[in-house]
């Protein structure tokens, strides 16, 4: 078993002893996801640390979305819980990276494509490219695409 899928067991077991409902609830999800993605396919297989978290942020992610969803549509209380789950998740994430670092990285990488004469939007392809790899697990696709298009168009 994996580190990372063993401290999550760890933690489910402290949880459960504690009475900490949200916690157990949120790491028992999660668990199941991860062993979802376990048996998915043709073989079972064990995920490595790195496979493990793309499943807690995928996971945390839902948690975000789902907040919001909840969030407009009046229901706040359930809103709080999913983002409050959404937080638990994040203890097993790497630290993501602020807008002023994500910005100096993508505004290196916008000089790079212009270098190789790439320029203005159609550029966008050619600076992902450069900026995935450097920024994976650290932020978000969505937030990485709105500073591209952002530094592009600017």
């Amino acid at each position: 078993m994996t580190t990372l899928k063993s401290k999550l067991q760890e933690d489910l077991t402290a949880a459960i002893r504690g009475r900490d409902e949200l916690r157990s609830s949120t790491l028992r999800l999660t668990l199941t996801a991860i062993t979802k993605e376990e048996v998915a396919g043709k073989e079972a297989r064990q995920l490595s640390d790195d496979e493990v978290q793309k499943v807690i942020a995928r996971e945390a992610k839902k948690r975000r979305e789902a907040a919001e969803a909840f969030a407009d549509g009046g229901r706040a209380e359930q809103a709080a819980k999913e983002k409050a789950e959404g937080e638990i998740l994040a203890e097993y994430l790497p630290k993501q990276l602020s807008d002023d670092e994500l910005g100096a990285i993508v505004a290196q990488a916008v000089e790079e494509a212009r270098a190789a004469g790439a320029e203005g939007p159609r550029a966008m392809g050619q600076v992902m490219k450069i900026v995935n790899p450097k920024v994976a697990g650290l932020a978000e696709g969505g937030r990485v695409a709105a500073t591209v298009k952002r530094l592009l168009a600017g």
